[in-house]
Protein backbone atom coordinates (compact mmCIF):
# COMPACT_ATOMS: atom_id res chain seq x y z
CA UNK A 1 0.00 0.00 0.00
CA UNK A 2 1.53 3.51 -1.12
CA UNK A 3 1.84 5.52 1.98
CA UNK A 4 1.97 8.58 0.42
CA UNK A 5 -1.28 10.76 0.78
CA UNK A 6 -3.00 12.64 -2.33
CA UNK A 7 -3.23 16.21 -1.77
CA UNK A 8 -4.70 18.08 -5.22
CA UNK A 9 -1.95 19.66 -6.63
CA UNK A 10 -3.62 23.56 -6.48
CA UNK A 11 -3.65 23.05 -2.26
CA UNK A 12 0.43 22.59 -2.40
CA UNK A 13 0.91 24.85 -4.69
CA UNK A 14 -1.09 27.50 -3.69
CA UNK A 15 0.77 26.77 0.39
CA UNK A 16 4.45 25.96 -0.97
CA UNK A 17 4.18 29.42 -2.80
CA UNK A 18 4.20 31.48 0.28
CA UNK A 19 6.13 28.84 2.60
CA UNK A 20 9.52 27.65 0.84
CA UNK A 21 12.19 29.56 3.20
CA UNK A 22 12.26 28.28 6.53
CA UNK A 23 13.56 31.29 8.75
CA UNK A 24 13.16 31.91 12.93
CA UNK A 25 10.00 33.17 11.89
CA UNK A 26 8.50 30.06 11.04
CA UNK A 27 6.19 27.98 13.10
CA UNK A 28 6.77 24.89 15.05
CA UNK A 29 4.33 22.23 13.16
CA UNK A 30 2.42 20.17 16.15
CA UNK A 31 0.27 17.58 15.40
CA UNK A 32 -1.82 14.56 17.07
CA UNK A 33 -4.78 12.30 16.41
CA UNK A 34 -6.79 15.04 18.22
CA UNK A 35 -7.11 17.37 20.96
CA UNK A 36 -4.46 15.60 23.02
CA UNK A 37 -1.85 17.43 21.56
CA UNK A 38 -2.73 20.74 22.80
CA UNK A 39 -1.29 19.30 26.05
CA UNK A 40 2.24 19.35 24.66
CA UNK A 41 1.33 22.60 22.94
CA UNK A 42 0.41 24.36 26.19
CA UNK A 43 3.86 23.62 27.41
CA UNK A 44 5.93 24.50 24.18
CA UNK A 45 4.26 27.86 24.26
CA UNK A 46 5.16 28.41 27.98
CA UNK A 47 8.60 27.83 27.21
CA UNK A 48 8.83 29.29 24.23
CA UNK A 49 6.08 32.44 23.83
CA UNK A 50 7.41 34.05 20.53
CA UNK A 51 7.36 31.05 19.28
CA UNK A 52 4.49 30.86 15.78
CA UNK A 53 2.38 27.53 16.26
CA UNK A 54 0.39 25.76 13.76
CA UNK A 55 -1.15 23.21 15.57
CA UNK A 56 -3.18 19.70 13.74
CA UNK A 57 -6.06 17.72 15.63
CA UNK A 58 -7.36 14.82 13.36
CA UNK A 59 -9.46 14.29 15.66
CA UNK A 60 -11.95 12.85 12.55
CA UNK A 61 -9.30 10.09 12.62
CA UNK A 62 -8.72 9.72 16.52
CA UNK A 63 -7.97 7.38 18.66
CA UNK A 64 -5.02 6.62 16.84
CA UNK A 65 -3.77 3.97 19.42
CA UNK A 66 -6.47 1.48 17.90
CA UNK A 67 -5.35 1.65 14.02
CA UNK A 68 -2.83 -0.53 12.39
CA UNK A 69 0.57 0.29 12.03
CA UNK A 70 0.22 0.96 8.29
CA UNK A 71 -2.94 3.25 8.87
CA UNK A 72 -1.10 4.87 11.32
CA UNK A 73 1.91 5.83 9.47
CA UNK A 74 -0.29 6.94 6.60
CA UNK A 75 -2.55 9.43 8.95
CA UNK A 76 1.31 10.44 10.29
CA UNK A 77 2.77 11.18 6.79
CA UNK A 78 -0.87 13.21 5.44
CA UNK A 79 -0.11 15.53 8.66
CA UNK A 80 3.52 16.25 8.37
CA UNK A 81 3.30 16.98 4.52
CA UNK A 82 0.33 19.53 5.29
CA UNK A 83 2.79 20.74 7.81
CA UNK A 84 5.79 21.36 5.46
CA UNK A 85 3.32 22.15 2.62
CA UNK A 86 2.16 25.76 5.54
CA UNK A 87 6.16 26.12 6.18
CA UNK A 88 6.79 24.88 9.15
CA UNK A 89 10.45 24.46 10.35
CA UNK A 90 10.40 21.56 12.68
CA UNK A 91 7.20 18.99 13.35
CA UNK A 92 6.29 17.78 17.30
CA UNK A 93 4.81 14.47 16.66
CA UNK A 94 2.47 15.25 19.68
CA UNK A 95 0.90 11.42 19.63
CA UNK A 96 2.31 8.53 21.70
CA UNK A 97 1.32 6.60 19.13
CA UNK A 98 2.14 7.96 15.70
CA UNK A 99 5.68 8.59 17.55
CA UNK A 100 6.20 4.83 18.56
CA UNK A 101 5.02 3.91 15.32
CA UNK A 102 5.71 5.95 12.81
CA UNK A 103 8.70 8.81 13.78
CA UNK A 104 11.53 6.22 12.33
CA UNK A 105 9.75 6.16 8.98
CA UNK A 106 8.98 10.21 9.10
CA UNK A 107 12.71 10.58 9.76
CA UNK A 108 13.82 8.33 7.36
CA UNK A 109 11.53 10.13 4.56
CA UNK A 110 11.68 13.90 5.17
CA UNK A 111 14.25 16.24 5.94
CA UNK A 112 12.88 18.03 8.47
CA UNK A 113 13.82 17.95 12.29
CA UNK A 114 11.24 16.13 14.13
CA UNK A 115 10.90 15.65 17.78
CA UNK A 116 8.90 12.75 19.43
CA UNK A 117 7.13 11.74 22.32
CA UNK A 118 6.81 8.61 24.62
CA UNK A 119 5.45 7.21 27.63
CA UNK A 120 7.89 9.23 30.39
CA UNK A 121 8.78 5.55 31.85
CA UNK A 122 12.26 6.43 32.61
CA UNK A 123 11.64 9.49 34.21
CA UNK A 124 9.00 7.18 36.53
CA UNK A 125 11.87 4.77 36.76
CA UNK A 126 14.06 7.58 38.01
CA UNK A 127 11.41 8.38 40.67
CA UNK A 128 10.28 5.11 41.75
CA UNK A 129 10.72 4.75 45.29
CA UNK A 130 8.83 1.33 45.65
CA UNK A 131 10.27 -0.07 42.22
CA UNK A 132 7.09 -0.29 40.75
CA UNK A 133 5.59 2.45 38.37
CA UNK A 134 2.46 2.16 36.64
CA UNK A 135 1.69 2.99 32.79
CA UNK A 136 -1.55 4.14 31.58
CA UNK A 137 -1.66 4.14 27.42
CA UNK A 138 -3.91 3.08 24.31
CA UNK A 139 -3.48 -0.42 22.47
CA UNK A 140 -1.32 1.13 19.25
CA UNK A 141 1.39 2.60 22.16
CA UNK A 142 1.42 -0.41 24.55
CA UNK A 143 2.02 -3.01 21.46
CA UNK A 144 4.44 -0.60 19.34
CA UNK A 145 7.94 -2.07 19.24
CA UNK A 146 9.66 1.25 20.29
CA UNK A 147 7.53 0.84 23.81
CA UNK A 148 8.43 -2.33 24.40
CA UNK A 149 11.74 -1.85 24.07
CA UNK A 150 12.11 0.94 26.31
CA UNK A 151 10.16 -0.97 28.75
CA UNK A 152 12.57 -3.69 28.46
CA UNK A 153 15.38 -1.35 30.01
CA UNK A 154 13.58 -1.06 33.05
CA UNK A 155 11.81 -4.82 33.33
CA UNK A 156 15.07 -6.49 35.25
CA UNK A 157 14.78 -4.18 38.39
CA UNK A 158 11.33 -2.59 37.60
CA UNK A 159 7.48 -3.90 38.33
CA UNK A 160 5.30 -2.15 35.20
CA UNK A 161 2.18 -2.39 35.26
CA UNK A 162 0.59 -1.51 31.70
CA UNK A 163 -2.95 -0.96 31.35
CA UNK A 164 -4.99 0.34 28.27
CA UNK A 165 -7.23 3.11 28.55
CA UNK A 166 -9.72 2.13 26.20
CA UNK A 167 -12.63 4.41 25.05
CA UNK A 168 -10.84 7.28 26.93
CA UNK A 169 -9.85 9.03 23.73
CA UNK A 170 -13.38 8.99 22.17
CA UNK A 171 -14.75 10.45 25.65
CA UNK A 172 -12.04 13.28 25.65
CA UNK A 173 -12.67 14.13 22.08
CA UNK A 174 -16.49 14.75 22.58
CA UNK A 175 -15.76 16.96 25.75
CA UNK A 176 -17.48 15.17 28.34
CA UNK A 177 -14.66 14.24 30.34
CA UNK A 178 -16.55 13.58 33.47
CA UNK A 179 -17.53 9.97 31.58
CA UNK A 180 -14.74 8.96 32.05
CA UNK A 181 -14.36 8.55 35.50
CA UNK A 182 -15.53 5.00 36.01
CA UNK A 183 -13.13 3.93 33.26
CA UNK A 184 -10.06 5.24 35.16
CA UNK A 185 -11.19 3.88 38.43
CA UNK A 186 -11.41 0.24 36.96
CA UNK A 187 -7.80 1.61 35.03
CA UNK A 188 -6.24 2.60 38.06
CA UNK A 189 -7.50 0.27 40.44
CA UNK A 190 -4.68 -2.56 39.21
CA UNK A 191 -1.66 0.17 39.86
CA UNK A 192 -2.71 1.18 43.33
CA UNK A 193 -3.29 -2.39 44.40
CA UNK A 194 -0.07 -3.44 43.08
CA UNK A 195 1.61 -0.90 44.70
CA UNK A 196 2.64 1.74 42.30
CA UNK A 197 4.20 4.87 43.25
CA UNK A 198 4.64 6.65 40.02
CA UNK A 199 1.64 6.78 36.82
CA UNK A 200 2.79 6.98 33.22
CA UNK A 201 0.15 9.31 31.15
CA UNK A 202 1.21 7.46 27.82
CA UNK A 203 -1.01 9.34 25.72
CA UNK A 204 -1.37 12.91 25.02
CA UNK A 205 -4.91 13.31 25.66
CA UNK A 206 -4.60 12.03 29.75
CA UNK A 207 -2.88 15.00 31.17
CA UNK A 208 -6.35 16.73 30.57
CA UNK A 209 -7.88 14.16 33.05
CA UNK A 210 -5.42 14.89 35.92
CA UNK A 211 -7.85 16.95 37.87
CA UNK A 212 -9.86 13.51 37.59
CA UNK A 213 -7.30 11.31 38.16
CA UNK A 214 -5.93 12.93 41.18
CA UNK A 215 -9.10 12.40 43.14
CA UNK A 216 -8.90 8.31 42.17
CA UNK A 217 -5.19 8.19 42.99
CA UNK A 218 -3.90 8.61 47.11
CA UNK A 219 -1.33 11.21 47.41
CA UNK A 220 1.53 9.55 47.71
CA UNK A 221 1.19 7.90 44.11
CA UNK A 222 3.09 10.78 41.89
CA UNK A 223 1.14 10.95 38.05
CA UNK A 224 4.08 11.86 35.31
CA UNK A 225 3.78 12.93 31.33
CA UNK A 226 5.84 14.36 29.13
CA UNK A 227 4.66 17.25 28.59
CA UNK A 228 7.07 19.65 29.92
CA UNK A 229 10.24 17.32 28.30
CA UNK A 230 9.19 17.87 24.83
CA UNK A 231 8.74 21.18 25.27
CA UNK A 232 12.56 21.44 26.44
CA UNK A 233 13.73 19.34 23.67
CA UNK A 234 11.63 21.35 20.98
CA UNK A 235 13.78 24.02 22.47
CA UNK A 236 17.20 22.45 21.68
CA UNK A 237 16.35 21.33 18.42
CA UNK A 238 15.71 24.79 17.68
CA UNK A 239 19.08 26.17 18.78
CA UNK A 240 20.87 23.41 17.43
CA UNK A 241 19.44 24.04 13.65
CA UNK A 242 19.53 27.93 14.76
CA UNK A 243 15.95 28.61 14.04
CA UNK A 244 15.12 29.48 17.56
CA UNK A 245 13.01 32.96 17.36
CA UNK A 246 14.15 35.73 20.21
CA UNK A 247 11.79 38.05 18.26
CA UNK A 248 9.16 38.86 20.70
CA UNK A 249 5.02 40.37 19.81
CA UNK A 250 5.68 37.94 16.11
CA UNK A 251 4.28 34.55 17.60
CA UNK A 252 0.93 33.54 16.10
CA UNK A 253 -1.13 30.48 16.83
CA UNK A 254 -2.93 28.52 14.11
CA UNK A 255 -4.91 25.82 15.07
CA UNK A 256 -6.45 23.53 12.47
CA UNK A 257 -9.28 21.16 12.95
CA UNK A 258 -10.93 18.47 10.89
CA UNK A 259 -14.19 17.94 12.75
CA UNK A 260 -15.93 20.30 15.41
CA UNK A 261 -14.53 23.54 16.25
CA UNK A 262 -16.39 24.50 19.41
CA UNK A 263 -15.13 21.39 21.27
CA UNK A 264 -11.58 22.19 20.43
CA UNK A 265 -12.17 25.93 21.43
CA UNK A 266 -13.55 25.06 24.85
CA UNK A 267 -10.06 23.08 25.26
CA UNK A 268 -8.45 26.04 23.98
CA UNK A 269 -9.57 28.36 26.76
CA UNK A 270 -9.22 25.16 29.42
CA UNK A 271 -5.05 25.71 28.63
CA UNK A 272 -5.70 29.55 28.10
CA UNK A 273 -4.00 29.83 24.89
CA UNK A 274 -5.36 32.25 22.51
CA UNK A 275 -5.33 30.99 19.21
CA UNK A 276 -7.25 31.17 15.51
CA UNK A 277 -9.16 27.91 14.69
CA UNK A 278 -9.63 26.90 11.42
CA UNK A 279 -12.14 24.31 10.36
CA UNK A 280 -10.17 22.37 7.39
CA UNK A 281 -11.38 19.20 5.89
CA UNK A 282 -8.69 18.94 3.52
CA UNK A 283 -6.86 16.76 5.81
Amino acid sequence: MNLIPTFSRDFFCFFLKNNTIHTTEAPIGIFDSGLGGLSICKEIVKLMPNESIIYLADSRNAPYGEKSKEEIRRLSIKNVELLIALGCKVIVVACNTATTNAISLLRATYSIPFIGIEPATKAAALLTKTGKIGVLATKGTLQSELFITTSNQFRGHLDIIEVQGAELVRLIETGDLAATIPLLKKYLRPMVNDGVDNVVLGCTHYPFLIPIIKEILPNNITIVDSGEAVARQTLTVLKEKQVFNTTPNLAKKMVYTNKQVAILKTFLTQIQLDADVVSFKEF
